[in-house]
């Protein structure tokens, strides 16, 4: 069977949008990526999304988007995984496409936080939770960080001012990144000095809720247009793996075994191993899950990733780059859409087509999302395709 490629991306830039709707983002996004795609038409539309049946008070969005893509007709199915939800679509897209069911598929991640502000938007974020056993007791998904970065600064002891490196590291790939949300880089002080949002996790350790849309269109490789001039970018490996959805169920809390499962899968798929790639879009919503991320995906020993961001392994020049477009916390968070955005980062990365933010010579890249505290974890190796 022919390899399955990414042929088209597109994408909006990451941020507040109060006076554009949910489905006109996705609607840009999309038609957008059918055009890189040198015009293919898809007959499938897989769509990540968490919030817009609460927050935007609009379900279906099967059938909505499609309609306003003026591609009525064609499948339409949303996919729920908390902040995964958008690894989740494109895994659906790689699989409708790779069984030969479908011909062209557009996956288009949005989120459209706007449409609610305060404590409501936050209770609607948090019923990604257990709600019978976290949420009803008022366990929020920062708060959950929170503890988990306790509970790591006191069995590893680092120092807690490594975790800085974090998103240091993401508002300095951010400047480069027409379409993030925060283009500034932030210093030590400007951290040491942030709000505590949930201790000891303070406002810099988490990443901004925020609205956008992103799609990728896939088809095989032998239907790609010859009339397309930039590179393709092939799907080597996919695989999703879940975890209890309460914390407190798991035997070890700062084990992501979801995120360790979801890597080996991909890898094992794509018959290399994570030390392989040339860079790694991770899920950094916390300072600490970018840690544990790191960890679980075998780049460091438990309790010494905190160590990477500190001697320039993580940085674009470094032996393993991450956060290479701002990540989470400087292009923003946009919930289902998040993973969407990572591998249209991961895609122009392959393509050459980074700007100032180009990996030299990348080939390979590992891009993980995850839903909650690695609740959900959907990994996938992208490569990119010469000739």
């Amino acid at each position: 069977m022919s390899d399955v490629v990414i042929a088209g991306v597109g994408q909006i830039p990451v941020g507040e949008h109060w006076d554009v709707s949910l489905r006109s983002q996705a609607v840009r996004a999309v038609l957008a990526a059918i055009k890189d795609a040198g015009g293919l038409k898809p007959q499938a539309m897989y769509i990540g999304n968490l919030l817009a049946p609460t927050v935007s008070h609009q379900s279906n969005l099967g059938a909505l988007l499609p309609d306003w893509s003026n591609l009525t007709g064609i499948e339409g199915i949303t996919v729920e995984a908390a902040g995964a939800s958008g690894g989740g679509a494109f895994r659906l897209g790689y699989l409708a496409v790779a069984s030969g069911f479908v011909d062209v598929a557009v996956v288009v991640g949005v989120e459209k936080i706007t449409d609610v502000v305060g404590p409501e938007l936050e209770r609607a974020i948090a019923e990604s939770t257990d709600y019978d056993y976290e949420l009803t007791q008022g366990l929020t998904l920062t708060a959950q960080a929170g503890l988990v970065m306790q509970l790591y600064l006191h069995q590893y002891k680092p120092p807690r001012e490594a975790f800085a490196a974090f998103p240091m590291l993401a508002h300095e790939n951010a400047v480069g990144n027409p379409f993030a949300m925060y283009r500034k880089p932030i210093s030590q002080k400007a951290y040491d000095g942030a709000p505590m949002v949930s201790e000891p996790v303070n406002l810099m350790d988490m990443a901004p809720y925020a609205d956008g849309a992103a799609a990728v269109v896939l088809t095989r490789r032998d239907l790609v247009p010859d009339s397309l001039s930039h590179l393709l970018v092939k799907v080597s490996g996919s695989s999703v793996a879940s975890d209890t959805l309460a914390r407190h169920d798991r035997s070890d809390p700062l084990a992501f075994d979801a995120a360790r499962l979801s890597v080996e899968g991909a890898c094992r798929q794509a018959g290399i191993l994570p030390q392989d790639v040339d860079f790694f879009e991770l899920t950094d919503s916390f300072s600490i899950y970018a840690v544990l991320s790191l960890e679980a995906a075998g780049f460091a020993p438990r309790g010494e990733g905190w160590k990477l961001g500190l001697d320039g392994t993580l940085r674009r020049d470094g032996k393993l780059p991450i956060l290479t477009m701002g990540g989470f916390k400087a292009r923003g968070n946009p919930l289902g859409a998040a993973g969407v955005y990572q591998i249209v980062e991961a895609a122009l990365q392959l393509r050459g087509e980074a700007g100032s933010n180009q990996i030299p010579n990348a080939r390979r890249a590992l891009v993980q999302n995850l839903g909650g505290p690695a609740s959900t974890a959907v990994a996938h190796v992208l490569e990119r395709v010469n000739g």
